[in-house]
């Protein structure tokens, strides 16, 4: 091999190097920034407040608890399955090229009733649970009273207060 085509071969090797190393630290920036995307959203819902209420009661109140409220947000499922789907009706109508404002607030209308019919029944059910507990562990549970993005926010606080303040 001569010199020129050697320097050619020389330059796209180094150019695909350079391009596989790019590749490659992109890659692992993006994968470090969704696992934190995804932690983020795990510690938001269901390993916050809930989780965290139940484990500080007895396992058989725990077990008994769990089970209930099980058995509640199953029963409350077709209520919020029911606002989802007439909001999404909404919101279509809502885009459609001649607008219905009747059926639209009809729709939005439906949505917060069954979410309200939903919501409600959740809250009585978590009251008749507490109900059946001893005082301990129903003040350990009250927490289960309190509206998600409320949990949300102390859940937050506590741990701003414990590891200091983390991005948002």
């Amino acid at each position: 091999m001569t010199g020129r085509p050697l320097k050619i071969a020389l330059a796209v090797s180094v150019a695909l190097n350079v391009f596989a190393l790019a590749g490659g630290g992109a890659y692992l920036i993006s994968r470090q920034q969704v696992d934190r995307k995804v932690e983020d959203q795990r510690r938001g819902g269901r390993q916050g407040p809930l989780t965290e209420v139940l484990a500080d009661l007895d396992p058989a109140a725990r077990d008994r608890a769990r089970q209930a409220m099980r058995q509640s947000a199953l029963a409350a499922r077709p209520d919020f399955e029911a606002a989802r789907t007439a909001r999404r009706e909404a919101i279509e109508a809502a885009g459609a090229e001649q607008m219905d404002v009747a059926r639209v607030r009809l729709l939005l209308d439906q949505s917060r009733a069954a979410e309200l019919r939903g919501r409600a029944r959740l809250e009585n059910d978590a009251v008749s649970i507490l109900a059946g507990m001893d005082p301990k562990d129903r003040k350990a549970m009250t927490p289960i009273l309190q509206r998600k993005s409320d949990a949300r926010r102390a859940v937050a606080r506590r741990d701003d207060e414990a590891h200091g303040p983390r991005s948002r």
